[in-house]
């Protein structure tokens, strides 16, 4: 009996989530029309116009910021972007792989000699820890560029009219009379809050929780786990990696369709122009990040893991 209900409960089960997909779809657009349409009727509002033109969405530069964007940010960027896409795709390949294909035990030798038996990780977890690695070395590099350079102005709110300036922007974002923006000399309030939160909220509390989730943390230390317990770190991880996902596919989207090509030439160029050659450069990373994401399987991996490590089933 059991195998004949089967099929008809699998065949209903496909429709039902293209149905419910189609639903979340329609309550979405219809949720962004509602949206665009109450922005749109507030900034007919007199109140909401004389807010704007007090608060465009820009705030002042402290004195001495730099203009323009050097190159070190454009590989910087690229790098950011590589290891963040990579990160984010073997972090849910942690999250959601019940039975891994392979482990990974590290060489207990030389200046990583212990006393206690080196644990065994998935090979999962041991990409999405390596990545983290050089994401964390890469991140200390921009950080220390950032400040020697100056540019931490341009990224840092240091004035409060931020606030009300953000909420001009995203006014302006959801009326889709999208503000007229300078990249090249200062990012808009959002753009601003956007990009400060992301180097210095999320990305160390991307960090300080995946070091507590991994086997570098001490173990059998109960005073350590009772300070930090691994519950707390995992309720912050997840969602933080949900939020560099979100980052991302917004990022991509308005870069897109706000001048696409003086922003990808701002981006990966270092130039203040609209021509061909920061677009070339985008798609020859895209390009490579495609390449690396394909790459990214258990039988590309073991070799490079069995250079560091010992691969087994």
């Amino acid at each position: 009996m059991s195998l004949l209900t089967k099929p008809r409960s699998d065949s209903k089960e496909g429709p039902a989530k293209w149905a419910g997909l189609a639903k979340r779809a329609v309550l979405a657009v219809v949720s962004l029309a509602v949206v665009v349409l109450l922005a749109r009727w507030a900034r007919g509002l007199e109140p909401v116009q004389e807010f704007m033109v007090a608060y465009p969405g820009h705030s002042e530069l402290p004195a001495g910021a730099p203009v323009g964007l050097p190159a070190w940010l454009g590989w910087q960027h690229f790098l950011n972007a590589f290891f963040i896409v990579l990160i984010i795709r073997s972090g849910w390949q942690v999250r959601t792989t019940a039975r891994p294909k392979a482990y990974w035990t590290r060489k207990n030798t030389g200046l990583f000699k212990t006393k206690n038996k080196p644990s065994k990780i998935s090979l999962e977890l041991w990409f999405h820890l390596s990545l983290d690695v050089l994401w964390l070395l890469n991140g200390l590099v921009f950080i220390v560029l950032l400040f020697a350079t100056g540019g931490w102005m341009r990224i840092v709110p240091t004035s409060w009219d931020i606030i009300p300036n953000a909420l001009g922007t995203a006014l302006q974002y959801a009326s889709l009379d999208w503000p007229i923006e300078n990249g090249w000399v200062n990012y808009n309030a959002l753009q601003v809050l956007a990009y400060f939160t992301i180097v210095f909220i999320a990305a160390p509390l991307a960090a300080i929780t995946g070091v507590r989730m991994s086997p570098a943390w001490p173990k059998g230390n109960a005073a350590l786990d009772r300070i930090y317990p691994m519950e707390a770190a995992r309720k912050i991880h997840f969602p933080v990696m949900l939020f560099f996902t979100a980052f991302v596919i917004m990022h991509v989207a308005l870069v897109l369709c706000t001048g696409v090509l003086r922003n990808l030439n701002h981006m990966f160029a270092a130039r203040d122009d609209a021509g061909w050659l920061g677009f070339g450069i985008f798609a020859l990373s895209v390009a490579v990040m495609v390449a690396a994401w394909f790459l990214a399987r258990p039988v590309f991996l073991r070799p490079v893991a069995g250079l560091m490590g010992k691969v087994s089933k």
